[in-house]
């Protein structure tokens, strides 16, 4: 099966002949494939799921780098402060204190109303550990902004990357969510025992 990619001209773009380059031998070298369509839109919120391992992070990120998008992602401020720090930034990105009080919702909220075009990427489970219930913050920043969410995923049992239902919350977690949560169902995550649903 070849790629399947399907991106809409709104969305915002990184080009860099070389990261591209990088992605795509890191994604043939490696065996995975990439089924992904993103919506006519300049903004929007992508949760990736299941999120069991830091490769999560690898074949993700070579993925990105091979379409040419320019997504941001929040991270542990720490890991800033190493020699990657640039580099991640380039990447897209972004230091988060986890230990500071609230406030990132609606900074994401309000990034969102100060740019043109933004596409924010979160690990909805928060962490490589089992959760059965997923932190909500990418439900509210997508809710505050008025921009839609993309569901992605890493398949480790189809070696494949792709993205799935696209939704604008209506402020129902559940009902939403329900949808979102039978879809990642099918999807095999790197070590399986710590991925989990909720089950609405």
């Amino acid at each position: 099966m070849r790629d399947q990619i399907a991106i809409g001209a709104a969305v915002p773009r990184r080009r860099h002949l070389v990261f591209h380059w990088i992605g795509r031998i890191v994604l043939a070298v490696t065996g995975w494939r990439l089924d992904v369509r993103l919506p006519d839109v300049p903004k929007m919120v992508l949760i990736a799921a299941p999120h069991t391992s830091n490769w999560d992070f690898v074949f993700g990120m070579a993925a990105v780098l091979k379409l040419q998008i320019a997504l941001h992602w929040y991270a542990k401020h720490t890991l800033f402060k190493t020699a990657l720090g640039p580099l991640f930034r380039w990447l897209g990105g972004l230091p988060v204190d986890r230990s500071a009080p609230g406030g990132i919702v609606r900074q994401t909220a309000s990034a969102f109303a100060e740019r043109t075009q933004l596409i924010i990427a979160l690990a909805p489970e928060g962490t490589r550990a089992r959760r059965k219930e997923w932190k909500r913050g990418f439900y509210h920043m997508a809710t505050m902004a008025q921009v839609p969410i993309v569901v992605a995923y890493i398949d480790y049992g189809r070696k494949l990357i792709g993205t799935g239902p696209v939704f604008m919350p209506s402020g129902n977690w559940a009902q939403d969510m329900k949808p979102v949560f039978e879809f990642y169902r099918s999807i095999r995550a790197k070590h399986p025992q710590l991925f989990a649903v909720e089950n609405l």
